[in-house]
């Protein structure tokens, strides 16, 4: 068994990325091995700013050698009449690089045929290495690369050194004229620029030494350790922002947490308007007493060690002074005007060229928020809350401070509405209709941002969608999808009644109102309804619903996506607990037939006694069904439904359905398709798989 290290490093890679590019190099590395045959115990896989290491471990000296069988061509072309080889049989020979010693032969299909035992012994895993190595590091993806220094490869950042060492010797190869060797560096600044390797195990000690610690996680443990150490001495809390922090361990190689001040002054801020350039620009980490409030200190973490630890402090100290400096000047500034006076100002804010400015969309969201709330059957209270929020929700784009800092829109628009004297739901409401802002982030608390947060988002998806403006593979530059999962996630979590066409339906009608846009009505509308339905999947799947109760209720005919939920989960019930194998089947070829109905009017004269038997069974198990499924009780509703298995399969064992009277068989037709469609009110029962 083998040892082999491979250490790819680069100029420093964006934090973002970095554990990302780490997880594809090792996820080519077991492809590729496994390709080759070749097997392993573990890779350890290390990271930092300027490298990605991968260790792996019980690494098979060789290939397992690969036994093939070949077949040729028949017996009687391969041979001829005195038994020589025939041409055909020779050409098949040096193909396949064997002799006549290595062929036998076999029957396949009556026939006799010639077959090539074939050993190819396994290769030294010093000749795999060279030849996998290169396209392990050449094939992680990144966003955006670049060729860089003049080489033909596209990387995100330059590649300046690459280590290969199997059980402490170098394996070189080729790559693009860059060193291949065991020589590594350390710490930019504190360490040297020529560490050798010549034992993997003394790998990480001796980048430790050099001021670089490869272990991920115990960088990230150093941050959080020391840091809360320093908060406490000063009777605080760590804001221990698990994003920030993962980002922080991404950008460093030697953490060392330091505290600094903040003048008292600047506390009389708005928290976020203290915090967002602390996270956003510094990546400084708030500290916080027991009440969640903000103390007059934060936490940064250097590259590098405690020399000179206070004179970094200050240093980090003045540059948030000056961005805090320029928050208060622009929050003081705008608080001169009333929100109401920046929200005449949003006619001059283009919100898309083609569907006009902000002032336009504000307007827009009023009718979404008045439709909605009838909708929902709000209260009148409500309804003038939303209508508020709507008429202030993007009036602080055109203030100073979210001029300066963006990330900030919707949180000064809910402090310059309380600055203002609006009551503390319209304030809110203004913040939280941004809200759900990324995956997994909060949601809207107040009902006024919840409606104005899915008005918004479903405006925005409409109206991108008329101009053909829509998410294509990867490339979602106005983030559609994931505005699309916030309205799901918003409605399943408040289990709103809400139909999504009747939503698609009312955005459209609004832009052709207001806007007077001309499109295809249809098309957008069933586009809209696909794109949908692709995030509704797709966020079943990952509650661990079936396949195939998902295709089953997610379709057209049922459009309100707290019920598909829950006719999900109690389809699933009744799944789990019954035999439900037979019902099915009957379902099933009633639906087949039911297709070729063109009408569903029934005229129960022209019934048989099979055919009347069924449809009498139908009619008092139809108001059964509707009654349950009006109580969502769609489990109990499917044995209901399942009564009528056995007059179906009476009627299919009796009954011919296409006659050649056409009209006792539009009758029969008409039948099956009443029966299709009671069915089709819980789900498509078609869609489930035995």
């Amino acid at each position: 068994m083998s040892r082999y290290l491979l250490e790819v490093g680069v100029e420093e890679v964006p934090a973002r990325l970095l554990t990302n590019a780490l997880d594809q190099l090792e996820s080519n590395a077991i492809k590729y091995l496994k390709e080759e045959r070749v097997e392993y115990k573990s890779i350890e896989k290390y990271s930092t700013p300027r490298r990605l290491t991968l260790i792996i471990d019980g690494l098979d000296e060789r290939q397992e050698d690969l036994k093939e069988i070949v077949k040729g061509p028949s017996k009687k072309i391969a041979f001829g009449e005195d038994n020589t080889p025939s041409k055909a049989l020779e050409g098949f020979m040096r193909g396949q690089g064997v002799t006549v010693e290595d062929i036998v032969i076999e029957e396949f299909n009556g026939e006799e045929y010639v077959y090539a035992n074939i050993l190819k012994k396994g290769e030294d895993i010093k000749d795999i290495l060279p030849r996998i190595v290169p396209d392990m590091i050449k094939n992680i993806n990144f966003p955006k690369t670049m060729k860089w220094g003049g080489r033909n490869f596209k990387f995100i950042r330059p590649i300046r050194w690459i280590m290969s060492i199997l059980d402490n010797e170098v394996v070189e190869f080729e790559f693009e004229d860059i060193s291949v060797s065991n020589v590594t560096r350390g710490h930019r600044f504190l360490g040297s620029s020529n560490i050798i390797i010549d034992d993997i195990d003394s790998y990480g000690e001796k980048l430790r030494e050099n001021y670089v610690i490869i272990d991920r996680e115990e960088r990230k443990d150093i941050i959080i350790i020391e840091s809360e150490k320093l908060v406490k001495e000063r009777g605080g809390n760590l804001d221990n922002d698990e994003d920030l922090i993962d980002e922080i361990t991404n950008i460093v190689e030697y953490p060392t947490p330091l505290i600094g001040q903040i003048k008292m002054e600047y506390l009389e801020l708005p928290k976020e308007v203290i915090i967002t350039p602390m996270k956003e620009h510094q990546r400084y980490l708030p500290v916080l007493d027991d009440k969640h409030r903000l103390m007059p200190y934060f936490i940064t973490v250097r590259n590098g060690d405690k020399n000179h630890i206070e004179t970094v402090a200050k240093g980090n100290e003045r540059v948030l002074g000056a961005r805090l400096e320029d928050a208060k000047f622009f929050y003081e500034e705008d608080l001169k005007h009333p929100l109401e006076d920046y929200a005449k100002k949003l006619d001059k804010v283009t919100f898309h060229e083609k569907l006009g400015s902000m002032e336009e969309k504000v307007e827009r969201l009023k009718e979404l928020g008045d439709s909605l709330s009838t909708t929902l059957e709000l209260g009148e209270e409500t309804l003038n809350n939303v209508t508020r929020a709507a008429q202030l929700a993007k009036a602080d784009l055109v203030t100073a401070m979210v001029g300066e800092f963006s990330e900030l829109q919707g949180v000064m628009g809910k402090e310059y509405a309380r600055a203002a004297g609006e009551n503390e739901i319209v304030s809110l409401a203004i913040e939280e209709h941004y809200l759900p802002r990324y995956a997994g982030d909060k949601l809207p608390t107040t009902t006024a941002g919840l409606v104005l947060s899915i008005a918004d988002k479903i405006d925005t998806i409409c109206g991108l969608f008329i101009l053909d403006i829509k998410p294509t593979g990867s490339q979602d530059p106005f983030a559609l999808r994931r505005q699309s999962l916030a309205i799901i996630n918003m409605i399943l979590d408040k289990r709103l009644n809400l139909s999504l066409s009747e939503l698609i339906e009312t955005s459209l009608y609004i832009y052709v109102d207001k806007k007077g846009l001309a499109f295809d009505s249809n098309k957008v509308t069933n586009e809209l309804k696909i794109f949908f339905n692709a995030r509704i999947k797709n966020l079943f799947k990952d509650l661990g619903i079936r396949y195939d109760v998902i295709d089953a209720v997610v379709g057209d005919k049922i459009d309100n996506i707290s019920e598909m939920k829950i006719r999900s989960e109690k389809i699933t019930k009744w799944l789990e607990t019954e035999d439900v194998t037979s019902t099915l089947e009957a379902f099933n070829r009633v639906a087949n037939l039911a297709e070729k109905a063109e009408i569903r009017e029934i005229n129960e004269e022209l019934f048989t006694d099979i055919e009347k038997e069924l449809y009498t069974r139908y009619e008092v198990i139809k108001s059964l069904v509707e009654k349950l499924i009006n109580d969502d009780k769609y489990d109990e509703a499917l044995d209901e439904l399942s009564n009528l298995e056995n007059p179906i399969n009476n009627f299919f064992e009796n009954i011919m359905v296409m006659v050649d009277e056409e009209e006792i068989k539009t009758n029969r037709l008409a039948l099956l398709k009443n029966i299709d469609d009671l069915s089709m009110e819980i789900c498509d029962l078609s869609k489930i798989v035995l």
